[in-house]
């Protein structure tokens, strides 16, 4: 794909290669062929294998488990272009990790998540493409363009299907928000699927660990589609979906853009009341994913749609709002 003069490359690093070729085949252009590999003492050695001069070119990475490793691999590819003469250079980053770290939470901690982002510009990155950041102001850590994707239209468009207003009655049918901090995503969930809202108050008394209060909302008698934008050990979710079931909720589906399930969270699904959990697939599944109860949802054409949009350097903002 050649416009403005520049061709299009894609690359792919260590996590993401599924996706990326995935995002090729959307966009009708071949993977970049790059190699990944490591030296004896662990250290990641990255070789492109063709000419990038002055072309447009993109690196598919999401910076999951193993977070380092993979981080490490989307800077040195970054770096790798940048020496090469790209012309131009973006992360594109399906999930951000460390986007936790977004503030200080007491006295002496760390801002992660805008180390990364000095660390990204500093390897020779010129724009950051990226899909449903946990903290929006994230975006503002960067002093270079960063165009912030919405997942919540796939999740639309599924349960759109799965509960069709034509046979389905959504004043039975609940959008839930697992807490205080999903709200707003899950009411613009609601408001697309013309459903009413509920949110579980909980408390976290210590990281990755939750107590849930209560309920707002009328949940009785009521399909709950629970929405989050993080699933990392399920706990959250298992125990939101339970506070709903004892609340009187006749079943619990639950949905989130990135599946990091941390410590066999997987297998805490499975046993939990939620009847499915859809994903994007921003993350791969853990290889040893054996249950039923897990559905992914692609997010390459919607990638693909955004990268050819800053190919062509057409407007973006559009297409991003639009899609929320």
């Amino acid at each position: 794909m050649l416009m403005n003069g520049r061709p299009l490359k894609v690359f792919s690093g260590k996590s993401s290669h599924g996706l990326a070729e995935d995002i090729c085949r959307e966009l009708g252009v071949a993977l970049s062929d790059n190699t990944l590999s490591n030296f004896a003492d662990g250290e990641i050695s990255v070789r492109m294998e063709q000419s990038v001069r002055g072309h447009d070119c993109f690196v598919v990475e999401s910076t999951c488990k193993p977070v380092n490793d993979n981080l490490m691999a989307l800077l040195i590819n970054i770096d790798a272009l940048r020496r090469a003469s790209a012309g131009r250079i973006t992360a594109v980053i399906p999930y951000y990790g460390y986007a936790r770290q977004d503030r200080k939470a007491k006295g002496r901690d760390p801002i992660t998540s805008k180390l990364v982002a000095n660390m990204l510009v500093a390897a020779g990155a010129q724009r950051v493409l990226t899909m449903d950041l946990h903290a929006a102001q994230i975006q503002g850590f960067f002093d270079i363009p960063v165009d912030h994707l919405s997942g919540t239209q796939l999740f639309v468009d599924y349960f759109m299907e799965k509960f069709d207003p034509k046979v389905c009655d959504h004043a039975n049918i609940v959008a839930v928000s697992p807490d205080v901090g999903s709200v707003a995503r899950t009411r613009e969930f609601a408001k697309k699927v013309q459903m009413n809202l509920a949110i579980v108050d909980k408390r976290r008394p210590r990281p990755n660990e939750s107590a849930v209060e209560h309920v707002i909302g009328d949940v009785t008698g009521k399909t709950c589609i629970m929405l989050d934008d993080i699933v990392d050990t399920a706990g959250s979710l298992c125990h939101a979906a339970e506070a709903l079931i004892n609340n009187g909720a006749k079943e619990v589906y639950a949905c989130a853009t990135h599946g990091v399930l941390s410590n066999n969270a997987w297998k805490r699904v499975e046993d939990n009341v939620i009847k499915e959990l859809v994903l994007l697939d921003t993350i791969p599944l853990p290889e040893d994913y054996a249950g039923t109860k897990i559905k992914q949802l692609s997010v390459a054409p919607v990638f693909a749609n955004a990268i050819k949009h800053i190919h062509d350097e057409t407007s973006i903002s559009d297409f991003i709002f639009g899609a929320r």
